[in-house]
């Protein structure tokens, strides 16, 4: 999993991603390795991947959204 990757000459920064859904609260832990992140909504229909954008905007109260891995657990969030 990537930690942090800033992309030359752009504010962006790229940090991986590890997605538990179907959790009984919301969570963010920072890992030596990304983070992870526990979701309350099902991997269906986009409901954990649209959960995962809005809990991490708030955590960086910035714009995210995911890079690669749409359907996978292991994901690139890109930061700006």
């Amino acid at each position: 999993m990537v930690r942090f990757m800033s992309i030359a000459g752009s504010d962006k920064m790229q940090i991986g991603v590890l997605v538990k859904t179907n959790s009984k609260k919301e969570s963010i832990e920072e890992t030596k390795n990304g983070y992870i992140v526990s979701v309350k909504e099902k991997a269906e229909n986009n409901k954990a991947n649209l959960a995962v954008v809005k809990l991490l905007s708030k955590y960086f109260k910035k714009k995210v959204f995911i890079k690669s891995g749409l359907r996978n657990k292991r994901k690139i969030i890109s930061v700006k």
